[in-house]
């Protein structure tokens, strides 16, 4: 029995694990960024997100992050072009520090961000919230060597004076990383006193300013060092998400990154965080008269299909809205009596003109003097006050409800059922012709809360989800929203 279990265990041990493509877990032609962090005495809960978000909105990179760097191993390693260290604690292992050494010295790259110069060398060990430890290591001699620059407590200490506002001036203009970019206006630490390694190419500076309690010097921030066949990009930038959101520090950051990993750079000289495609869709969001929780407008944020203004009733009708938007969003609640003539003319000219519109949750509510609005366009009202032939309607907060998305419509395909969080409507009338879209089993709320009316001069859209936080943050719900508005503009 032995010696059977013996041969198995030789059996297993001789056997290959196939190897899979790398190209499955990444997107193509995309350079592979790996960010190392989970250690900082800065808040690096906060930063590395946001350094991720540069990097991914500018539509060059693949991001992933490990909070434990030190399980690198040269597999983890592997599939990836360049690493970016914001990362000040501990040291890895020498397991995971010769992975590191390795990975830059075959060619790849390394960012190295602000605190992330401080840690392996002779100064002590940082905690969390800028905290001294008072625990000294051994130094890791490769990564000042890979930075280019170690901290030292001996005078002239490293460090920085007060934080304050400085300009960042471009030593080397041509370098691929600066061409194009102007000098910069930060608020930031500036870091003064490194000890410089042999090798560095400066490529920005700024004035540390006695007034500011700084040594008078122009002291070096940005550079590139050579490491093997590898290139570093460092940056002393980047204290906080208030340095960080400066546009010199997001395009030289993000510059300095795809130039470290390939050594050349094709980013734009400004990268924009929210980016919008060419043909996005000219949106009006209208709010005001029903207060509402601020997550709502986080529907529409990062959404790169439209760009979207938002304006309040009772004004948001006073221009010819033909000439600016595609599409009309409704979240307000408003009656026939609050607008000008010429408002509600603006509003008729713009449906009756084949834009757009997608009316949400308590805007049903709206116009309800109007018959040409709720019986023609909009497809259904919630009646206010029982009148012959309508009863008044009703609501109920905060009820969980499974909501089941109708097939057949570009909006609703492949949506799953979803429990929902949200007020329900009971007794809301609409036309019998509408295009049912979704609907709810539930005695406090109508079975149809959501539909495509039959108007014919524009495309319009109801959805009655929509109260709160709960749904707001859905992605189920904002993908919903998001489909209704390209769907009414024509997409």
């Amino acid at each position: 029995m032995r010696r059977f279990v013996w041969l198995l265990g030789l059996i297993a041990a001789g056997q290959q694990i196939t190897p899979v493509p790398d190209k499955f877990y990444f997107e193509d032609g995309k350079l592979r960024v790996l960010i190392l962090t989970g250690r900082n005495n800065h808040d690096w809960r906060q930063t590395t997100p946001f350094l991720r978000q540069v990097l991914e909105q500018s539509g060059r990179f693949d991001v992933r992050v490990t909070e434990e760097p030190s399980g690198l191993r040269p597999e983890t390693l592997h599939p990836y072009d360049v690493l970016i260290s914001n990362y000040c604690g501990p040291r890895w292992g020498f397991t995971a520090e010769k992975a590191v050494e390795d990975f830059v010295r075959a060619g790849k790259g390394l960012v190295v961000v602000h605190a992330a110069s401080y840690p392996f060398g002779e100064t002590p060990v940082l905690g969390e919230h800028m905290g001294r430890t008072n625990v000294y290591q051994a130094p890791w001699a490769a990564w000042g060597n890979m930075v280019g620059a170690i901290w030292s407590d001996k005078e002239p200490k490293t460090g920085h004076a007060q934080r304050h506002a400085y300009q960042v001036k471009w030593a080397d203009e041509a370098h691929p990383i600066a061409d194009g970019l102007k000098p910069f206006l930060l608020s930031d630490e500036l870091y003064h006193n490194f000890r410089l390694k042999p090798g560095i190419h400066i490529l920005a500076s700024a004035l540390d300013a006695t007034e500011s309690g700084g040594n008078g010097k122009e002291e070096p921030l940005l550079w590139t060092k050579p490491y093997g066949q590898g290139r570093v990009f460092h940056t002393a930038l980047g204290h906080d998400l208030d340095a960080m959101h400066a546009p010199g520090f997001v395009a030289s950051y993000a510059r300095g990154v795809e130039w470290a990993a390939t050594g050349k750079v094709t980013l734009p000289a400004v990268i924009d965080l929210n980016p919008k495609n060419k043909d996005a869709l000219r949106v009006l969001l209208v709010t005001g008269g029903h207060d509402h929780e601020s997550s709502f407008y986080g529907v529409f944020e990062k959404w790169r299909d439209a760009k979207v203004n938002v304006d309040p009733q009772p004004v948001a009708f006073r221009n010819d809205l033909r000439k600016s938007y595609d599409v009309l969003v409704l979240y307000d609640s408003i009656q026939m009596e609050q607008l000008p003539e010429k408002h509600r003319q603006n509003l008729r000219d713009f449906v009756e003109s084949g834009k757009g519109l997608v009316v949400l949750h308590h805007a049903i509510v709206d116009f309800g003097g109007w018959e040409w609005w709720w019986k023609e366009v909009v497809g259904g009202r919630y009646v206010l006050k029982a009148e012959p032939g309508y009863e008044a309607s009703t609501y109920l907060h905060d009820v969980e409800l499974v909501v089941t998305p109708k097939s057949g419509h570009p909006i609703t395909k492949g949506l799953p059922q979803m429990r929902v969080f949200d007020e329900t409507y009971k007794k809301v009338w609409h036309r019998d012709d509408v295009q049912v879209l979704l609907t709810v089993d539930h005695p406090t709320s109508d079975m149809e809360i959501g539909w495509v009316s039959p108007y014919q001069k524009s495309r319009v859209v109801y959805v009655q989800l929509g109260h709160g936080r709960e749904s707001h943050e859905l992605p189920w719900y904002r993908t919903l929203v998001q489909r209704s508005v390209l769907w009414a503009g024509g997409r």
